[in-house]
């Protein structure tokens, strides 16, 4: 990520906790987030300092679409690539798109299975995605990524398992790339 779009991102989570104050203190005690607030988020390349807040503002139903959207933002690298801080962040989406009393689980569940498919393995004899995805070399957050959709399988089986979830949330194919991702390698 270069320094503008880092400096971009800081900018447009400062403005979302300035005019969404109480986005910061929703939610601190759910137990999906503990150890949100003490993850070293500081240490990550581009990673703006008021991510927790952000999770935190994804249990309150009023700001929840727009935290969401800047924790897209934060969490993705583009289209193709996962940010540094994803592999940080993924338990706590995980468990959060497991909880069925939060508002915008269809959009934590979608970030979810975009995690999923973009932690896969790239082919690296296959020139066209490695130029599309890079080498998993050159992008470490990847493997990280897996070894987290192991460590939260538990979650995801409760997500995947769960008969609350509205018809058509998680299509079959979806469905198929959260279980290969739980599978351990």
């Amino acid at each position: 990520m270069c320094v503008v779009e880092a400096a971009a991102e800081e900018a447009a989570v400062i403005r979302f906790l300035r005019t969404h104050p109480q986005a910061g203190r929703a939610g601190r005690d759910h137990p999906a987030l503990q150890g949100c607030a003490e993850a070293s988020w500081a240490r990550i390349p581009g990673c703006p300092a008021g991510i927790p807040a952000l999770f935190q503002g994804l249990l309150d139903p009023a700001v929840g679409p727009e935290a969401l959207r800047l924790l897209g933002n934060v969490l993705l690298d583009g289209v193709f690539h996962l940010g540094a801080a994803m592999p940080t962040a993924l338990p706590f989406l995980i468990r959060l798109a497991a909880d069925p009393g939060i508002a915008v689980r269809s959009g934590l569940v979608d970030l979810v299975v975009v995690a999923a498919e973009l932690s896969r393995p790239v082919d690296a004899d296959d020139a066209r995605a490695v130029l599309l995805f890079g080498d998993d070399g050159d992008h470490p957050e990847r493997e990280r990524c897996r070894a987290v959709f192991v460590e939260q399988a538990s979650a995801l089986r409760a997500l995947l398992d769960d008969e609350t979830l509205p018809d058509g949330l998680i299509g079959a194919d979806d469905r198929d790339r959260l279980r290969d991702a739980m599978t351990p390698r």
